[in-house]
C-alpha cells in the first residue's frame, strides 16, 4: 500500500502537512477533531494537495521538504496541483 504526503487547509487559511496511507480516513479524522493537535481547533479542513510516495521513508522526507518551504512556495505547489 502506498503512502501519501498531503496538505490540508484549515480554518483561518492555515496549512497543515502530514503523511498517511489512507487519505479519506485521515481527512475525516482531522474534521472530527481527532487528526492532530494542530487541526483540532481549526476545523473544518479541506484536502488541497496530495502526492503518492513509495515508502514511509520517502513520504517523511517529502513532508519535511514541504514543511521547510515558505508559505508562498506551499501555495504555489497547491496551485500547480489543482491546475
Amino acid at each position: 500500500m502506498a503512502w501519501y504526503v498531503y496538505i490540508i487547509k484549515c480554518k483561518g487559511a492555515l496549512l497543515y502537512t502530514g503523511i498517511t496511507k489512507d487519505l479519506k480516513r485521515r481527512v475525516k479524522q482531522h474534521n472530527c477533531g481527532k487528526g492532530s493537535r494542530f487541526t483540532r481547533s481549526r476545523i473544518p479542513v479541506e484536502l488541497v494537495y496530495n502526492e503518492k510516495a513509495k515508502t514511509r521513508s520517502s513520504a517523511l522526507k517529502k513532508e519535511a521538504a514541504i514543511k521547510s518551504l515558505p508559505r508562498k512556495n506551499k501555495l504555489e505547489l497547491i496551485e500547480e496541483f489543482n491546475g
